[in-house]
């Protein structure tokens, strides 16, 4: 893939010196630079949200904005290095990759995406790096499929990163450990397209960022403010502009997520505010049921959904991704999970290999509640 155009557009819209950009790819799924009008003062680059709760939204990321973000990170990795390009460019990971780059003055390395994300690729352009301090950005799917490769030169590759971001989506604790114990440098990093992507490392905000919990109206929603934030969305009304206030001087953006901050100001993100599923009279928080179903023998993945229903109000439904979606392995799923979980049990569950995912490595939760509502009524 040939990122020199892209490259040149953001280096010019980092310096001020052309218009603001977006990465946009064609039908054969090439990138490339689009200058964009945003009537925002030192607008550098527009990002599309992920898309997997709702319609994607155009999110304007500032000149300074960016440096913050990128200045942290290196303050946070305790340095500057080449970085190995993963993930699509469209999205805030992916053209932060380059960002830091050029700030960094390195040279980064796109790997080949032509057929979908695959260890050989990745190893391939591991391989290529020539830099001795060596970073990249993943999601969770990715790193598994990477531990989960037989080639000895793979974990070789993962090994010789001075650092590796996780984010885009919840990391088991299996999948980190296992990332631990095979001595790879995982950091978990969490944020969205509004805060330029990761701003909070290993719980830890990065310099220039501050992180609260809301009260109120906005009781346990983790509140992202500082540097970072975004200048808003493009053209968007004003309620989904709301997600965005300023107090006392600091810029702050509301999320999805609820979350709790240690005493010594850590944060863990306990899943979505919306996740809440209230199922005849009980509440239940759709991430621990997830994270109990994951616990099961047999299951790679789970996403977990309400769905409407004449009896309950809402029904429990499960999305598995399982090593053996056959009836023989369904029917002993089945018992597990009534064990582990007794009430909170999915009264709707949908058996596949592997979960729907968007091209940027996150779950398609709109997809797979869609088909998980339609079996649902169908029962």
């Amino acid at each position: 893939m040939d990122i020199d155009p892209i490259l040149k557009a953001l280096s010019a819209a980092l310096h001020g010196e052309g218009p603001a950009v977006e990465i946009v790819t064609d039908a054969d799924g090439r990138p490339s630079a689009v200058p964009v009008e945003t009537g925002v003062e030192d607008a550098a680059v527009v990002v599309r949200t992920s898309g997997s709760t709702g319609t994607p939204k155009a999110t304007v990321l500032t000149i300074d904005a960016l440096a913050a973000s990128s200045v942290g990170t290196a303050i946070t990795l305790r340095a500057e290095g080449q970085w190995l390009l993963a993930l699509p460019l469209q999205y805030v990971a992916g053209v932060q990759v380059l960002v830091r780059s050029l700030y960094a003055g390195t040279r980064p390395w796109a790997m080949d995406l032509s057929n979908g994300f695959t260890p050989e690729a990745f190893t391939a352009a591991a391989q290529e790096l020539t830099d001795k301090v060596r970073f990249t950005s993943l999601v969770p799917t990715q790193l598994q499929r990477l531990l989960d490769s037989p080639a000895p030169e793979t974990l070789a590759a993962l090994r010789r990163f001075n650092a590796i971001l996780l984010g885009g989506a919840p990391a088991s604790a299996e999948l980190l450990a296992t990332a631990h114990s095979e001595g790879l440098k995982v950091v978990t990093t969490y944020g969205s397209a509004e805060t330029c992507g990761g701003c909070v490392y290993d719980g830890e905000p990065l310099d220039g960022v501050e992180v609260r919990i809301g009260t109120g109206e906005l009781e346990g929603r983790i509140l992202l403010g500082g540097e970072t934030v975004a200048a808003g969305y493009l053209d968007a009304p004003q309620p989904s502009n709301a997600a965005f206030f300023e107090e006392d001087g600091v810029r702050w953006y509301v999320t999805g997520d609820l979350g709790e901050l240690s005493d010594d100001g850590k944060l863990t993100v306990l899943g979505r505010a919306d996740d809440v599923i209230i199922t005849g009279g009980v509440k239940a928080s759709a991430a621990y049921i997830q994270s109990k179903l994951e616990e099961l023998d047999g299951v790679t993945a789970a996403f977990v959904a309400g769905v409407p229903s004449r009896e309950w109000g809402q029904a429990v439904a499960a999305y598995v991704a399982m090593e053996d979606p056959t009836l023989a392995g369904i029917k002993g799923f089945t018992g597990r999970r009534e064990s582990a979980l007794g009430v909170l049990s999915p009264k709707t569950v949908l058996v596949e290999k592997k979960l729907l995912m968007l091209p940027n490595g996150k779950p398609d939760r709109l997809a797979m509640t869609e088909q998980l509502n339609r079996l649902h009524q169908g029962q």
